[in-house]
């Protein structure tokens, strides 16, 4: 509910799946529509963990990767090596593409992480079994065990960006399996699609936004300056929401905590707060502009110690679970996306030969 700031997975509210939920969790609710019983979890939990490991083959393939290229360029292409090492690729049935979706949301933070460390330089780390799966992806990309708070903030963070309606990416996604195409197919485009900048990337550029306006000294002018030239401002405003996006609320608080242990983030926070006051009080209620998940999850990643071109990544290793979520829901009752077109050119035109033209 965009008007009322209000976001329901499954017809549970965001903000109790934050408070109460895992990653691993709120993946089954998605996946399969009910909140699971213990049991369930526990199976859940230990097929996801069983899955975490790539094909040896797949781990070759990422250490051939330029280290200059893109982390979501790599997520790409590796969502599409994998699908030539399903062992069952022309089983396309319910319980197959279900057991496609949990491989799928255990290894893509392994993909993530693996390249991570290939561009760095740094030796692949292993999945640890005995980690959640936003500790072990911490883990795999730091290559050290995440802090409480660490591996808290992550979880969440993973949950908050699990599904959001029709976006640009789910609607690929949706659009690529309706004509029966493998998962992998679908799930490459959404990759794609959450690539651009327009879908992705919002969250690097609120914090490049804060490195730029150069401190608290002068966030009150950069801001004021903005909103009189009418500067669009990174992570303020939804295409859904007009009012505040209940995500934003949730990460604030996490970055309120790493701003008690973090002087730097503690500035940008502060800015950040400041440039949030004033956004609401000029065009908050009258042109339903507020902030949006990407406003503070950026402040939040890089307290964790992650580069910008991660942030996007780290969108990708939390949405697979709803992409999936929402391709199984595609294939239940399919038919094919084909919209038609009004064509506003010339149809009174004729072909002319080439020594006429």
């Amino acid at each position: 509910d965009g008007t009322a700031g209000k976001l329901y997975y499954r017809d549970i509210p965001i903000q109790e799946l934050a408070e109460h939920s895992t990653f691993e969790e709120t993946s089954f609710l998605l996946l399969f529509g009910h909140l699971p019983k213990k049991n369930e979890l526990e199976d859940f939990d230990r097929k996801l963990r069983a899955q975490r490991a790539l094909p040896p083959e797949v781990l070759e393939c990422i250490m051939k990767f330029p280290k200059t290229a893109h982390p979501m360029e790599a997520l790409r292409t590796v969502t599409s090596i994998l699908g030539m090492y399903d062992p069952h690729q022309e089983d396309h049935s319910s319980s197959a593409n279900i057991e496609r979706a949990i491989k799928l949301i255990a290894q893509f933070a392994t993909v993530v992480a693996t390249f991570e460390r290939h561009r760095e330089g740094k030796p692949f780390v292993a999945p640890d079994n005995g980690l959640s799966h936003a500790g072990n992806f911490m883990y795999m990309f730091r290559g050290s065990k995440p802090t409480e708070l660490d591996a808290k903030a992550m979880d969440v963070g993973l949950i908050l960006h699990a599904d959001h309606e029709m976006n640009a990416s789910t609607i690929s996604c949706r659009v690529v399996v309706s004509s029966q195409t493998d998962v992998y197919s679908g799930i490459t485009a959404g990759v794609g699609s959450l690539k651009g900048p327009l879908h992705g990337g919002a969250n690097e550029e609120v914090m490049r936004t804060l490195e730029s306006v150069g401190g608290m000294a002068n966030v009150e002018k950069w801001m004021k300056n903005a909103l009189a030239n009418k500067v669009k401002v990174p992570g303020f405003g939804h295409r859904v929401y007009k009012y505040y996006d209940p995500r934003a609320g949730i990460l604030k608080t996490f970055a309120e905590s790493y701003a008690k242990i973090n002087p730097s983030i503690h500035e940008k926070l502060e800015m950040a707060k400041v440039m949030e006051k004033m956004m609401i009080e000029s065009l908050g209620e009258a042109k339903g502009i507020y902030p949006n998940v990407d406003f503070y999850s950026g402040i939040i990643y890089t307290a964790m110690g992650f580069m910008k071109d991660a942030f996007t990544p780290i969108f990708a290793v939390a949405r697979i679970s709803g992409w999936c979520a929402q391709i199984l829901e595609q294939l239940v009752d399919n038919r094919i996306y084909r919209p038609r077109c009004h064509y506003t050119g010339d149809l009174s035109k004729h072909y002319v030969a080439t020594n006429q033209r």
